[in-house]
């Protein structure tokens, strides 16, 4: 049976979410049981894959790699603890080069134990730079190469430019985007002519359903219709409202939680209806107010008929999201590039984009030049977004109907179709 390594960075959720639909892409190709799969993460990730694959017995292939990533800070990673801990421990953290010695000794016991015939990385540049070295075939999946950066300093592009290096080294690089023109991490990417050439495949979004707004997947009938958001939902209409997002790990939820709430308190905003999603597995944050600010539970408030402005939902299972995404106006979000392409792509809403750091700057502004969103970066400019978009309603309905016409979410599949081909050369 032929081994495959997945080695998933563990800063955010995209990479999981990407691996976890690759994986039953692959599957479906090659079939269940013709490929063992080891899976090497840290943290919030590592937790999750022991979750998923536990039940299954199958904990042996979960691997414990304490990949070095940045220090959270108040507002997404602290570039001065993160500076900081390149040579002195930082709340915890061992210094990076010690760090980053101690890993690689990990990987490297994993590859000479395991001696797999490919390797799958989704943002692991050191896993990389092993597979290259041992001759083993290696996909790097990503929507970074060398970023371009706004909002932090200058002397950042040199460890840009080595991670680019490290990138390059892969046997094949896949963007998860779609082909130029309609590349939404266009602005992070920025590859030589060489590498793009060689290497790079423009294989999709990992999107659940493999599709765009068009798509059967897409279109299909949503289950969420008897939970008590849907009765909400339904009691007031569907539409009128704005989807407001937190992703991303403590510091950038957190972060975007922040910004959130400071344009909730302006009174632009006392009568304009929104649904948060914390993207945090804990019940008691859900809740309904109404426009006297009372609270009560989802449940309460669909049974009432309740009036309301906001509700506040820890974590919205997958059918209740999809049925938010295709009532509400616009949705507002940090960046993230799997939630653009999901929303811009998969159902053709507009996104207000309040960026936490520079990947999602990038990511915004190439929507922002396109007319599928908004660029935001203060309160002021937030409530402007929801102006303009509602103002404008039809023309960016014609622009993201376009633009989903040429949204490409097989990535999954397309990248396990490369797996596959590669592991029967």
């Amino acid at each position: 049976m032929r081994k495959i390594g997945q080695f998933i960075y563990p800063w955010g959720g995209g990479h999981y979410s990407r691996m976890m639909r690759f994986d039953r892409a692959l599957a479906d190709r090659m079939g269940g049981g013709s490929a063992e799969v080891h899976y090497s993460s840290k943290g919030r990730i590592y937790q999750r894959l022991l979750e998923r694959l536990g039940a299954a017995g199958q904990t042996d292939r979960i691997h414990e790699i304490l990949m070095p990533t940045p220090i959270d800070g108040d507002m997404g990673p602290s570039l001065s603890k993160s500076l900081a801990n390149l040579l002195l421990p930082v709340e915890g953290n061992p210094a990076l080069v010690s760090q980053i010695a101690n890993y690689l000794r990990q990987e490297r016991r994993l590859y000479d134990t395991q001696k797999f015939d490919l390797v799958v990385n989704d943002g692991d540049v050191g896993s990389n730079i092993l597979a290259r070295n041992r001759d083993i075939p290696c996909l790097f999946v990503t929507n970074q190469f060398r970023p371009r950066l706004y909002r932090t300093r200058s002397y950042l592009y040199p460890a840009v430019a080595f991670i680019a290096r490290q990138i390059a080294k892969a046997t094949k690089i896949l963007v998860a985007d779609s082909p130029p023109p309609h590349t939404i991490c266009e602005h992070n990417l920025n590859f030589p002519d060489e590498v793009e050439r060689e290497k790079v495949v423009y294989v999709g979004h990992f999107t659940e359903g493999g599709g765009g707004a068009g798509s059967a997947a897409a279109t299909a009938t949503k289950k969420g219709a008897g939970t008590d958001l849907a009765r909400l939902l339904g009691q007031n209409g569907t539409g009128g409202f704005g989807y407001w997002m937190r992703t991303g790990n403590r510091s950038t939820n957190d972060g975007t939680g922040r910004r959130y709430e400071e344009a909730f308190a302006r009174d632009e905003m006392a009568a304009e209806r929104r649904i948060i999603s914390h993207a945090r597995n804990d019940d008691s944050i859900d809740s309904v107010t109404d426009a006297d600010g009372r609270r009560y539970t989802i449940a309460e408030a669909a049974g009432r008929g309740v009036d309301w402005v906001q509700i506040d939902v820890g974590f919205l299972a997958e059918n209740d999201k999809d049925m938010v995404l295709d009532a509400c106006d616009y949705a507002v979000i940090n960046g993230s590039h799997t939630v653009m392409g999901e929303i811009m792509g998969g159902k053709a809403k507009p996104i207000i984009g309040v960026p936490i750091y520079d990947e999602h700057t990038n990511n915004i502004r190439w929507a922002h030049e396109r007319g599928l969103g908004a660029l935001a970066n203060s309160t002021g400019q937030i409530i402007e977004a929801i102006r303009d978009i509602r103002r404008n309603r039809s023309e960016y309905a014609d622009r993201l109907s376009e633009f989903s016409k040429n949204f490409d979410g097989g990535g999954a599949q397309n990248a396990a179709k490369i797996a596959s081909d590669m592991l029967q050369e």
